[in-house]
This record gives C-alpha cells, structure tokens and sequence, in this order.
C-alpha cells in the first residue's frame, strides 16, 4: 500500500510546536501581557512609521530575546514590572539592529518576508532602526531602570564593534579562531547575554547570580551563531537566506576557518582565490563548500557548538530542578537543533 507522505508533513510542525510550547510553558501568561506591552512601546502619532511599525510586528518571529529574560527572571525569582521592560527593551534593540543588518547587508527578504530596505528603501529602514533604538533607550530611562541601560548600552557597544571588526577581517581575509570567536560574541553573543543578565537584574538576584546568567547568555548565543554558520553549508537550510551566502559576502566562518588552518598551502590559496574572485560563481562557491565538508570543517565546527552548548547547560543545571530551569535546558538543545 502506498504511503501518503503528506499525513507526515503536520507532525514535524507539531514537533517544532511542541518544543516551543514546552520553552514558553513556564512563561505563557506573562508572554500574553507582553504582547500589548511591547505594541504599546511602538505605538508613534508619525503615520508612515506606524505602518511601517505594524509591519514589524506581524513578523517578529519567535521572540526569543523576551522569552530568555522572562524565564531568567522566573528561574531566579518573581517576574514583575522590571522584568517586563527588561524584555521590551532588548526586543527593540534586536529588531532595531535586524533592521540595520538588512541595510547594510543590501537584503532584500528576511525569513520570507521582504525587509524593510526592500519595501520603504534604505533611508527609511535606516531611520526606523534609529527610532527602534532610541525608544527601547526611553523605556528603560522613563522606567528609571539605569543598571538595565548600562547592560544595554555595552550590548550595543559590541554589536556594532563586531560588525565592523568582521568588515575589516573580510577585507584581508585573515581571520583566526580567536578573532571569529570575538566577533561573534560581539555580534550575537553579547546581546542574548545582556537578556539574561537583564533577567536576573530585574528581579534583584546578587551580583554573582547576574554573572552567572550572563556566562551562561555567552555560551548560549555563541551555540546560536555557530549553528547559524553551519547552516550556509547545510542544502536543505531554511533560514531565508541561500546556501553559500556567507562565501558570497567574503565572510569567514569557523568551517572554512578551521580547514584553512590544516590545509596545505597550495589549497589554502585555492581556497582564498575563489573566496576573493569567485565568491560570485554558484559552481565555484559548490566545490569550497564541498572543500570544506570533505576536509572535516563540518565535524569540527559542530564540535564547538556541542562543547558551548555543553558549557550552557552546566550552568543552568547548577540551579535548583523547577519549571523554568527545564525549559531553558530546553532551549539550549533547540537551539543547535533548530532547522531554522
């Protein structure tokens, strides 16, 4: 008898579902009142940016940036109003830099929805993203939350280092293990960071606690970003962005990285010629990715991404068995086993 394969196709969205609804468990009620919380920050009297606004929102995708600062919050107290603003805050500083991101990336579709830059040109986008930014600086300053600023304000600091420390390496083509490790704790790491230590501030955990957290942020976002860079080798990626797009950009991740550090000479200059001349060329682009995935780049970059992730979850584990604690042990493993 033939088998339907389409009766499968509702199960993988229900796994995908269920693993979410697991993370967001502990947390579900308090993500329904952020929801007008975070609208309500938004909210201009400016038409064109209210539509542009409302744009946003319809695709905001899976807020993991609030839903790691209300389980934070939970996992080491009583979630309150701080812990509210904490979570608005760094959600417009992270729609704020995605929306910078596609602007100098020159993207045009972000996770199958055209971006800003796309629809409203780069100066609108640019100015959205200044508009993000400073309304997520109001809302900590109107709230008197200093310490959730100064959090915030270092965040956005590395970011934007990371950025330009990535161009620069892009130009010469020389980065190491060391320097990518930097950039992408700046670039990602630091933000997931700041929500987790902003969770454990805003419900008064002790210094150490807020340390902790932040460690762990670190680890988590690291985990993130390699997973991220592993999906530009992947052909069955479904993140919104073409296979191979990383080379195309000139931008070196750890599985070219770690190849070109035990390749021969001759395919080390290979390799950099068609990353610098030919990062244009489908075919071209195939056999680097290809170079890579035979010369074992694939293997140890997800080696690194399960020792983060490893790193991750001893932290969390030191806590006390509750709710919260599972869930985020929850989103450590969804996040390197993410398809998306």
């Amino acid at each position: 008898m033939a088998i339907d394969s389409t009766k499968f196709l509702p199960l993988v969205a229900m796994t995908k579902a269920s693993t979410l609804n697991t993370i967001k468990a502990p947390i579900k009620e308090e993500l329904k009142q952020f929801d007008p919380y975070f609208r309500d920050a938004m909210r201009t009297k400016v038409r064109l940016l209210d539509v542009i606004n409302r744009y946003i929102i319809k695709r905001k995708g899976k807020e993991m940036r609030p839903i790691l600062v209300f389980l934070t919050a939970k996992l080491c107290g009583e979630i309150n109003t701080s812990t509210y603003t904490a979570a608005t805050l760094t959600q417009l500083l992270h729609t704020a830099t995605l929306v910078h991101d596609d602007v100098v990336d020159e993207a045009y579709e972000r996770r199958g929805f055209f971006s800003i830059n796309a629809l409203w040109k780069s100066k609108v986008a640019v100015l959205v993203g200044d508009f993000l930014l400073s309304k997520g600086l109001l809302v900590a300053l109107d709230n008197d939350e200093f310490d959730q600023l100064k959090v915030v304000s270092e965040s956005v600091k590395e970011m934007s280092e990371g950025e330009l420390l990535q161009i620069e390496k892009s130009k010469k083509l020389d980065i190491t293990e060391e320097v990518y490790f930097d950039i992408i704790y700046k670039k990602t790491a630091s933000l997931i960071a700041a929500c987790t230590q902003l969770g454990a501030l805003s419900v008064s955990a002790n210094t150490e606690v807020q340390e902790k957290m932040k460690r762990f942020g670190a680890y988590l976002g690291i985990a993130f970003q390699i997973k991220d860079d592993l999906f530009d080798y992947d052909k069955q990626a479904a993140i919104g962005k073409p296979t191979g797009n990383d080379i195309k950009e000139k931008k070196l991740t750890l599985p070219l990285i770690s190849v070109l550090r035990d390749c021969s000479p001759k395919e080390k200059r290979w390799a950099l010629k068609t990353l610098k001349k030919h990062n244009k060329d489908k075919v071209k682009v195939q056999e680097l990715i290809s170079f890579v995935k035979e010369k074992g780049g694939i293997e140890y970059t997800r080696e690194k991404m399960l020792e983060y992730k490893m790193k991750a979850e001893n932290i969390i584990m030191s806590f006390p068995e509750s709710e919260a604690r599972n869930a985020m042990a929850a989103l450590v493993e969804y996040t390197i086993e993410r398809k998306v």
